[in-house]
Formats: C-alpha cells, sequence, structure tokens
C-alpha cells in the first residue's frame, strides 16, 4: 500500500502493463481454478470382443471412477464399439465388460496415462461368478 500512496503513477503503469499482459495471453493462458483439472479432459473408447476375437453387440461396459466410485455404463454399438468421452485427467478409472455371462478382465486408466484418446479393447473371457 505504501508503494501505492507514494509512487500512484507506478500503480497505475504497472496495472496497464498487467492488463496488457493478460490481453495478449489470451483466455487459454488463465491460471487454473485450484482443485480443479484446468478443463483438461480424455476419452476412453474401444470395442467389446468374444474369447474367439469377433466384436459383442450389446455388451454392457462399466466404467468406475475410482475417487467418487461412481459407475457408467454404456451399451456397446452392432460392431462391438464403446465410448466414453469428457473424462478427467486427474481421475484414475477402471472399465470392464460383461455379456452372455461373461466379463472381461478389469483394466485400468491411469492419471499417468497421458494419451486425450485412450483406445481400450475388452475381451470376455470368463464366466461371471454369481452369489
Amino acid at each position: 500500500m505504501r508503494l501505492i500512496r507514494e509512487f500512484p503513477a507506478a500503480a497505475a503503469l504497472f496495472s496497464l502493463a498487467l492488463c496488457a499482459v493478460q490481453l495478449s495471453a489470451g483466455p487459454q493462458a488463465q491460471a487454473p481454478v485450484v482443485g480443479q483439472n484446468s478443463g483438461l479432459t480424455r476419452s476412453i473408447e474401444g470395442t467389446v470382443l468374444s474369447s474367439s476375437g469377433e466384436a459383442v453387440a450389446g455388451a454392457r461396459v462399466l466404467l468406475k471412477d475410482t475417487k467418487t466410485l461412481q459407475v457408467r455404463s454404456y451399451i456397446a454399438q452392432n460392431d462391438g464399439r464403446y465410448h466414453f468421452y469428457g473424462l478427467s485427467t486427474d481421475i484414475n478409472y477402471q472399465l470392464r465388460a460383461e455379456a452372455n455371462g461373461m466379463t472381461s478382465k478389469t483394466k485400468t486408466v491411469s492419471v499417468f496415462d497421458s494419451h486425450k484418446v485412450v483406445k481400450l479393447d475388452l475381451k470376455l473371457i470368463k464366466k461371471i461368478k454369481r452369489s
């Protein structure tokens, strides 16, 4: 505060310079809000395959957010393909597929995987255990 009272011209010049830097940097240069992933997203996509390697239409793909434990599901298309868009880059996700009494191994997509689009095929290999 002392600097502003004693050197008002310097304070005004500093303020103008700061505005000029912010304008020239553009909107993408804005600092991220603490606790957010700065708007970075990724996608996970792939195909559900039978044990013999054929696409499985209508398979259920489960995506688990390991931070909140929320589970999302997707029904595979006729060609066995699935996708999840707009996923956070700072959360680990677990995926697995189920169809016709079979399930795939659970696969993890890590925060350390820097791909914007993660390609992950899920192969149905074992029977679902019913309790």
